[in-house]
């Protein structure tokens, strides 16, 4: 097995410092991709920073998609007391009467349906959650979050990411902002 020498780009986040793998998700176009799975001091440190920035939101529930910022959302929720979703992206049996909503993932580059627990309907229907991601970048995902709030009459008062990415973005609760690396950088 021969060993990959990869480019990163380095950010300092909530007082830590990280190098972030570039990986290519379309021709000549580069993300630095941040995973904070198995990173507890980052997930941490993170959530304790959002979790200041979110202290004056009046909100009822943290609403996340799976995967990578389940533990950022879990952590947040210990920090606030508040109760946590997970929208999940592949139905399974016991989610009883789930309701979906589908989107497009700049990460995965396809098509991805979230599922929406009939047990956690309740735990949103008519409250005022907050959106939770590890990073947002296009807001695909984030716009399937908030059809799926829509359908339970939700009210979101906040988006919230570690980091936005591409775009600057003003509607976001962030620590830092990712460029986007093409070809003439």
């Amino acid at each position: 097995m021969t060993e990959t020498t990869r480019q990163t780009h380095r950010v300092e986040v909530a007082g830590l410092t990280r190098d972030l793998p570039l990986f290519e998700v379309a021709p000549g176009v580069r993300i630095a991709v941040f995973n904070l799975l198995g990173d507890a001091e980052v997930v941490k440190a993170t959530a304790g920073a959002l979790a200041e920035r979110l202290g004056d939101v009046d909100h009822d529930a943290l609403v996340t998609a799976e995967t990578k910022s389940v533990p950022l959302v879990y952590h947040l929720a210990l920090v606030s007391g508040k109760p946590w979703v997970v929208l999940r992206k592949a139905y399974k049996p016991y989610m009883g009467d789930a309701i979906s909503a589908t989107t497009h993932s700049i990460t995965t580059g396809a098509q991805q349906t979230l599922h929406l627990d009939e047990k956690d309907q309740a735990l949103v229907r008519g409250k005022r959650v907050v959106l939770v991601d590890d990073v947002i970048s296009t807001g695909s995902t984030v716009d399937g979050m908030r059809d799926l709030m829509d359908q339970v009459g939700a009210t979101i008062v906040a988006q919230a990411a570690v980091f936005t990415e591409g775009d600057p973005r003003d509607d976001v609760v962030a620590l830092g902002h990712l460029p986007v690396f093409t070809e003439s950088e």
